[in-house]
């Protein structure tokens, strides 16, 4: 017996489909301190998650400009949002590339995007600063990517893009180192433990 066209036309789709494999759920969703999804493009403070380390503000450390992302003891900090590698996602997700910018005007003419800083031979510390640019992933901005993920019963930021397949780069918690300049935001083994607090207006 021949075989139909529409007969044919299921078995090929069905062929592709499993070749191809189910797609894999979407990563979790960030939560807020409310309880309430993490958006993109909306303001929130990242607050510690224990009392010992204060929110994250910029700081001018050894230079003007560009600021760096420093922990502020007894201060909510300033305020940040988030901009995901898939602009048209509303909605922030562990493991999922990103970039954090402060949403506040400087005297610098850097941006107020996160990126990795040059590694500091002195220190022997991978630190963070500003003047990242928002988007365009891929090799030429693989050093402003951060992904947030799930840690104890809160949260962690990590420098491990994803954006960049090719390119070489350390891949780390984000912690916190001190020294002169304050609490700075730097690559460590030790996580930073944190959580979202939406701005009221």
């Amino acid at each position: 017996m021949k075989m139909t066209l529409v007969t044919l036309v299921l078995v090929v789709a069905l062929s592709t489909k499993a070749l191809l494999g189910e797609a894999g759920p979407a990563p979790e969703q960030i939560v807020d301190t409310s309880g309430k999804k993490v958006r993109a493009g909306e303001n929130y403070y990242i607050v510690p998650a224990s009392s010992d380390v204060g929110g994250l503000a910029l700081s001018t450390t050894g230079q003007d400009c560009p600021l760096d992302v420093v922990a502020v003891d007894g201060y909510q900090g300033q305020q940040l949002s988030f901009l995901p590698v898939n602009d048209k996602k509303g909605v922030i997700r562990v493991s999922t590339d990103l970039n954090i910018f402060f949403s506040t005007y400087t005297s610098c003419s850097q941006s107020t995007v996160w990126k990795l800083k040059d590694y500091d031979y002195s220190t022997s510390q991978w630190f963070l600063t500003t003047g990242g640019s928002l988007g365009n992933p891929g090799s030429q901005t693989i050093t402003n990517w951060f992904k947030i993920e799930k840690y104890e019963d809160a949260y962690k930021m990590v420098y491990c893009p994803s954006v960049c397949n090719y390119c070489n780069y350390p891949c780390s918690d984000i912690g916190i180192y001190q020294d002169q300049y304050g609490k700075r935001l730097a690559l460590t083994s030790e996580p930073y433990k944190v959580q979202f607090q939406k701005v009221q207006y």
